[in-house]
């Protein structure tokens, strides 16, 4: 009987519980980054410290109260991106003429080509994108605390805070851009390697300044093991380009661009898209030329 009693105790203590969790969670997103704020300002202080210390003296205090300011003690489904223009204002700096890389459905592969601003500077590692990354974060209606439980989709509500945010972000990512762009497309994507709509069609075109753009290079870069679904000149890229040159830029595009598929073969060296051909190599096995991966294209 004890057991039994125990047992029934039990499964009480769970389904309660389970109950209170699920009454917690307002919303189907996940809440609020833990350590939110000790991670914005760490991340502040390492970007104008060891990432691009050339962006001079920040306030890492003040541009966490501003990026806290924009969201916070608000219903988090009516953020709007201008609630984070003093945010913004307060991490801009300039971005390189010829380093912007924009880019749909590839951001870990965009994050490892650019290499931490090295070699292109995404938005991502500007500093007001920087500090964002990667995470999630909620406030809540007549409250000054963040709300770790649960945060609003998109699909639940547009204007929430990291969507405002990154709307925000890519529009004055795009307005700061100058000398030759870059954008890089997943070919395989299953919606298209230029979705519409989307954050590249609808917040960064919109926002380019074509007196400060010389040109616009496009690659369509497929997945190592995924289908080739886009390319140069068809489907949404053609749309994507036609765009383009009707706003007036001069516009290339490039399949499967050399230096992108490099990076990618490093995680497949045996699949045939990574074969090296043999002619590049001599008879002792010593590299005679740079010769192209096979079937990849070259700018």
């Amino acid at each position: 009987m004890k057991s039994l009693f125990l047992s029934l105790l039990l499964v009480s203590v769970l389904f309660m519980n389970s109950f209170s969790e699920v009454q917690g969670r307002k919303w189907k997103g996940e809440g609020t980054t833990q350590n939110l704020e000790a991670i914005v300002i760490g991340r502040c202080y390492e970007y104008i410290t060891i990432l691009n210390p050339s962006v001079g003296e920040k306030n890492c205090s003040e541009i966490w109260e501003a990026f806290k300011n924009a969201f916070i003690n608000k219903d988090p489904c009516s953020i709007l991106p201008k609630d984070y223009e003093l945010f913004i204002n307060l991490s801009l700096h300039t971005i390189p003429p010829n380093k912007s890389l924009f880019w749909e459905n590839n951001e870990l592969l965009v994050s490892s080509f650019a290499d931490r601003g090295r070699r292109y500077m995404s938005v991502s590692y500007t500093l007001f994108g920087f500090v964002g990354d990667l995470l999630n974060w909620c406030g809540q209606a007549n409250s000054n605390g963040l709300d770790y439980e649960s945060c609003p989709t998109t699909e639940e509500c547009e204007n929430n805070a990291v969507e405002s945010f990154w709307r925000m972000a890519s529009a004055t990512y795009a307005q700061h851009s100058s000398g030759v762009i870059h954008v890089l497309l997943n070919g395989s994507a299953v919606k298209g390697a230029y979705p519409d709509p989307g954050f590249f069609a609808d917040y960064e075109i919109p926002n380019l300044q074509r007196d400060k753009i010389s040109q616009i290079v496009i690659w369509v870069v497929d997945d190592i093991e995924g289908p080739d679904r886009e390319s140069c000149g068809i489907h949404t890229v053609k749309i994507l380009e036609n765009r383009l040159k009707t706003l007036g830029y001069d516009v290339t595009c490039t399949d499967n661009y050399k230096s992108v598929m490099f990076l990618l073969c490093l995680d497949y060296p045996d699949d045939s898209k990574c074969t090296l051909p043999s002619s590049v190599f001599s008879v002792d096995g010593s590299p005679l030329s740079d010769g192209p991966l096979t079937d990849m294209g070259t700018v």
